[in-house]
């Protein structure tokens, strides 16, 4: 039996290794995908560009003006004579935002009176808006303080009140980098790992050579095995892979066992692996198991905690996340490497994982044997 299997696997390997564009998507993409979602998919927005309307022009005008430049969410990207010149710097997103600071504003600070000033905002990108928003009241807020100090005569750190002082674990710094690459390492061992699990036997069927396969003393289950575990081995290099470029370009720590995170990458494997047969039992085509493939993916993505967080959904929509096998390795897989936690921690997750991955190993076994009869 062994030595049965080791011919196949030695077989899939020659496929593997004859197909070079299969090989490069197995190996380079993810790896692309990650140095792309690591630098570009990020939410640490600055320097938005701005344009500025003082219709005051005044030293007080001029402060707050320069208030707002010495921030790094902002650059003042262009002046204006007029306000309607801001709205079309906004149409055409020349600017994501407009400070608009109406005449009388100085005479108003002079008379230690309440000024208003507008903050115009670009809405069409949520994420942008959010921190420009965001941004302009923090600026309008320490310009603020500073009026309140010089009426009272006194410092505000100086008199009673509450103070926060936030303290971020994990990653002090608020880098979106810390928190896709987890994230990266999940979607590298589901979406790969199902596709070419399932192309590769589809292939199989599509070119006649299952059926000789079948036709000989190879058992279904052996073959199963022979098919899937290269894709097992590469896998696991790809993993590798995410977790060296990670620590060495973007500086991500691995806190807790990198043995027992491979170990439960492993076990989550088996879920993707699962369904990548299950899949395979489906599709007539391999064009087919990319589609099925992609129409697993896609849910998934949205739906896992990889790129949204799970409580800024509905309730109905978090309910249905319980069924998405990856939200538990999204858990798991940021839990060890950021938090350092153990297995006591990720026990409920880890119990959920070796649910999904019986269940649907179970079924594609079934499936898998009932197409070989």
């Amino acid at each position: 039996m062994l030595l049965r299997l080791s011919n196949l696997v030695f077989k899939e390997f020659i496929h593997i290794r004859r197909d070079p564009r299969t090989l490069f998507i197995m190996v380079v993409m993810p790896l692309v995908m990650l140095i792309l979602l690591g630098y570009a998919a990020t939410t640490d927005i600055e320097h938005l560009r701005i344009a500025v309307y003082d219709g005051d022009k005044s030293a007080q005008s001029r402060s707050l003006i320069e208030a707002y430049r010495a921030s790094n969410s902002f650059d003042i990207a262009q002046y204006v004579a007029r306000e309607d010149d801001l709205i079309y710097l906004l149409d055409h997103s020349d600017v994501r935002g407009a400070l608009v600071i109406p005449a009388g504003y100085g005479q108003r600070i002079v008379a230690q009176e309440k000024a208003e000033v507008a903050f115009l905002i670009d809405g069409s990108d949520a994420t942008a808006a959010n921190t420009l928003f965001s941004a302009s009241q923090s600026v309008g807020q320490a310009v603020s303080i500073k009026l309140i100090e010089q009426k009272l005569g006194v410092s505000v750190d100086a008199m009673p009140g509450v103070e926060v002082r936030p303290r971020v674990w994990y990653n002090p710094n608020l880098e979106s980098a810390y928190f896709m690459i987890p994230g990266m390492i999940v979607m590298v061992l589901f979406v790969f790992t199902i596709l070419f699990t399932a192309t590769a036997i589809v292939r199989e069927r599509e070119l006649g050579t299952i059926e000789q396969l079948i036709v000989t003393p190879i058992r279904p289950i052996e073959l199963i095995v022979a098919k899937v575990l290269p894709y097992v081995v590469i896998s696991f290099v790809v993993v590798i892979e995410v977790l060296a470029i990670g620590v060495l370009i973007f500086g991500i720590p691995i806190n807790g066992s990198l043995s027992l995170l491979l170990g439960l990458a492993a076990l989550f494997l088996l879920t993707s692996l699962g369904l990548g047969i299950l899949v395979s039992s489906v599709a007539t085509t391999q064009q087919e198991a990319l589609l099925m493939t992609f129409a697993t993916a896609l849910p998934t993505v949205y739906l896992s905690g990889f790129l949204f967080p799970i409580e800024a959904m509905p309730p109905w929509l978090q309910v249905i996340t319980y069924l998405v096998p990856a939200r538990y390795a999204m858990v798991i897989m940021r839990g060890i490497i950021l938090k350092g936690v153990g297995l006591e921690i990720l026990a409920e997750q880890v119990a959920a994982v070796l649910i999904f991955s019986t269940i649907v190993v179970i079924l594609a076994a079934t499936r898998f044997k009932k197409k070989l009869e």
